[in-house]
């Protein structure tokens, strides 16, 4: 278990977001450079939805009081998670319903995004200090 204060949380969490824009510029140009303008937009859109959600999750996760306790900390990591997953839904299908895109460049943009959250607990955990098991 990794343990952390809310700022350090909260950095992390805002960081990830900064992430998978990234990673959605990068597979968006990608897109543009092998299948042209319409994968590029499709790219962005999907890249685009993952960091949405992210970032209205870690609004609502450490925005305002949420980390006031522990009780209220867990109930606005929830209240966070649902609206991302909500969120999430509610965009692809807005997405899928008003454009034609290139599905293949917006799933793969989508998908990269995640690799943005492995990559950074990988690296908080590589900064946690390890405490030994009583």
């Amino acid at each position: 278990m990794i343990a952390t204060t809310q700022p350090s949380a909260r950095r992390l969490a805002f960081g990830v977001v900064l992430g998978q824009a990234a990673i959605t510029a990068i597979v968006a140009l990608s897109s543009w450079l092998i299948a042209g303008r319409r994968a590029a937009l499709s790219a962005l859109l999907g890249g685009g939805i993952s960091t949405a959600a992210s970032l209205v999750m870690a609004a609502l996760s450490f925005g305002g009081s949420a980390g006031a306790t522990a009780q209220r900390a867990l109930r606005a990591l929830y209240v966070g998670e649902a609206v991302k997953v909500a969120l999430v839904v509610l965009l692809f299908v807005v997405v899928l319903k008003v454009m034609t895109v290139a599905p293949l460049a917006m799933l793969a943009a989508y998908v990269a995004t995640f690799f943005v959250y492995w990559g950074a607990f990988a690296t908080a955990r590589r900064g946690t200090p390890r405490h030994p098991v009583s």
